[in-house]
């Protein structure tokens, strides 16, 4: 695998999250507009950054040879997280319609711990769109999962800018084609099932860089 291909398929597992929100939008027929899904993607590329730059740091003060296994050893234990979450049985005890997911009593930690559960919930007014402080939190939720994945990229010496440019053009393109196929194929509930891919492709990056 070279290392562009490898780039690629980083930016692309960290930013297929976006899909999915896109994705689940647009089977409840919500609004993204463009300047909200600009904001979804420039949080994206900002968190991924400043992750970068903080294994960048912490690269400087560990041997080489040591960053580049740590960085491996996140990327896999980050992907088997998400493989986690994926496959681990819902509680029957779950309501569908439930707002509060976790009770923090700073407020906005409970929206987006509650965002990243039910998606939907980033729709603070019942609009029936995402707008405004609704399109900078959805941004920052979606781009927690991939600040874990930064640092490991980081130690794995991709560089933070190019890495940055291309998560938010991916995250902007994904938000996009999910919020459009999610309208299109409202009736193929099987396609929320790729939820799944971006932990293999982490898995395997940081076996590959191992």
């Amino acid at each position: 695998m070279g290392f562009q291909l490898s780039l690629f398929l980083m930016a692309f597992a960290v930013s297929l999250d976006n899909f999915s929100a896109g994705f689940t939008y647009g089977l409840r027929k919500m609004k993204i507009p463009i300047k909200s899904i600009l904001i979804i993607a420039i949080c994206s590329g900002l968190s991924l950054g400043i992750a970068c730059v903080f294994g960048r740091i912490l690269q400087s003060f560990i041997d080489p040879n040591l960053a580049n296994r740590l960085g491996g050893i996140i990327l896999i234990l980050i992907g088997i997280w998400v493989l986690y979450q994926f496959f681990k049985p819902e509680k029957e005890s779950t309501k569908e319609d439930e707002k509060v997911v976790l009770n923090v009593e700073i407020r906005s930690l409970g929206v987006v711990i509650n965002i990243l559960k039910k998606p939907t919930s980033a729709d603070f007014d019942n609009s029936g769109a995402i707008n405004g402080i609704e399109a900078f939190m959805l941004g920052f939720a979606l781009s927690l999962d991939a600040f874990g994945a930064g640092i490991g990229a980081a130690m794995l010496g991709y560089s933070p800018t190019y890495l940055s440019i291309l998560v938010a053009l991916m995250s902007f393109l994904f938000v996009t084609g999910g919020l459009k196929l999610g309208k299109m194929f409202s009736h193929l509930n099987w396609m929320q099932k790729i939820s799944f891919l971006p932990g293999v492709l982490l898995i395997l990056i940081g076996v590959f860089k191992f």
